[in-house]
């Protein structure tokens, strides 16, 4: 139980994390006109070929047929993109892990979903992000290591995704769902436990292991540990925080960029939530370091990630990465100024959640995969009945907390201009 605890308490602050580095770029993007203007010269020429092409198959090689184009979901990938941002803003995380699946409930492929989610963050890292700012703090070593192995993953992980698609769609589709119901169960589940148990006692809600955003406070005895392993070249870090600086061996960065870039491509968002506590709780490297290494990475790996793995084959939905892009925009700074008028209390509960309806929505969707594979023998009428359930329920939840927000943000807007002013 204890490790599980660390397990969730290290993920949420990766989510955390993630959740400022995706406010950041976003805020980034509204606040530079030229950025702005980039962003609709490449969504325009985007849907006047997907318009020219509507009867086509999206994904270039018809081979795979991954979806259709039609306006309808483009508009939903905005709403998809509203619904992330208004999270990630007024959570402060988890917004990024409802992309994916709401993809897939609005039917597109779940390889599509992922490589689609991939280039949504690869473009947003590209537009968005000033790294002149945080290159003082980034140990070029570090990265390197780091980004050797994050290259290394992604190949795998996309040979993965690719390997499963063409032995079977079903299987793809099948094998993403249980990936994203089990660490969206698992996360959900401590969320709501965290929540219920500061419901009952609010005066002890605040208590950590460390600050919400910089991680422990002092190193872990695992960074400690692996810091005196000596395999191979040592990397020296963290020079201008510590005297002499810290060592790790580059094979362990390299190990761990492994797994960031295999998650990375397995679920879209998976790697960004992964990098900051690996790097603070495993590696036990300092918080500033970090976060300049974070942008670093998410650019390399969702770049090498997105196009040599998803988009050379066909995998990446242009038009629905972009709708997302506009709509999470629009919804982090609607989220953001929305928890200046909402308790922390309701947020923490809000997050539990959402995380809890994504979990539900791809757990409802596998007893009908397992039945389609063969894996499994139900009624065709009781399959359907649970993964309309789930998608319901689904949307049910992200839509009542986009209400939820906008009726706060509206009701209250005069007290945020005042605090704007």
């Amino acid at each position: 139980m204890g490790v599980c605890r660390e397990v969730y308490e290290m993920l949420k602050q990766g989510a955390i994390a993630h959740a400022k580095w995706d406010m950041e770029m976003s805020l980034s993007i509204l606040h530079n006109r030229k950025k702005m203007l980039l962003l609709a010269l490449m969504i325009v020429p985007i849907l006047v070929i997907n318009y020219a092409f509507a009867s086509d198959f999206i994904g270039s090689k018809h081979a795979y047929g991954p979806a259709f184009y039609s306006d309808t979901i483009f508009l939903v990938s905005i709403g998809i993109g509203l619904a992330a941002g208004l999270i990630t803003g007024c959570i402060g995380a988890g917004g990024g892990f409802i992309i994916t699946p709401a993809l897939m409930a609005a039917g597109v492929k779940g390889i599509l979903a992922v490589g689609t989610d991939m280039f949504h963050i690869f473009a947003k890292a590209i537009m968005g992000t000033a790294v002149h700012k945080k290159l003082g703090n980034v140990s070029a070593k570090l990265a390197v290591w780091f980004l050797v192995g994050s290259t290394g993953g992604t190949f795998i992980g996309g040979a993965i995704q690719n390997g499963l698609y063409k032995k079977d769609p079903l299987l793809s589709d099948m094998f993403i769902s249980l990936v994203y119901a089990a660490i969206l169960g698992f996360l959900g589940f401590y969320a709501l436990f965290d929540f219920l148990s500061a419901s009952r006692a609010s005066s002890k809600s605040g208590a950590s292991g460390g600050d919400a955003h910089g991680g422990p406070a002092t190193t872990t005895g695992l960074a400690t540990k692996l810091q005196t392993l000596k395999l191979g070249p040592m990397i020296t870090f963290d020079e201008d925080f510590v005297p002499g600086g810290k060592q790790i061996a580059g094979v362990i960065v390299a190990a761990g960029g492994l797994i960031v870039g295999m998650l990375a491509t397995l679920m879209g968002a998976g790697g960004g939530f992964v990098t900051f506590p690996m790097f603070v709780y495993i590696f036990g490297v300092s918080s500033m370091t970090t976060v300049g290494t974070d942008i670093l990475q998410i650019i390399f790996t969702a770049g090498i990630g997105s196009i040599a793995q998803y988009a050379i084959y066909g995998f990446v939905f242009y038009s629905l990465a972009m709708g997302m892009l506009l709509g999470s925009l629009v919804g982090i700074q609607i989220g953001a100024l929305t928890t200046k008028v909402v308790k922390g209390i309701h947020i923490r509960g809000f997050y539990a959640i959402s995380i809890l309806a994504g979990f539900v929505n791809r757990i409802a969707t596998l007893p009908k995969k397992f039945v389609e594979l063969g894996y499994l023998n139900m009624s065709k009428d009781m399959i359907n009945g649970i993964e309309t359930v789930g998608n319901w329920l689904f949307w049910a939840v992200v839509i009542f907390f986009g209400v939820w927000v906008f009726y706060k943000f509206f009701s209250n807007i005069g007290k945020l201009r005042s605090s704007e002013a």
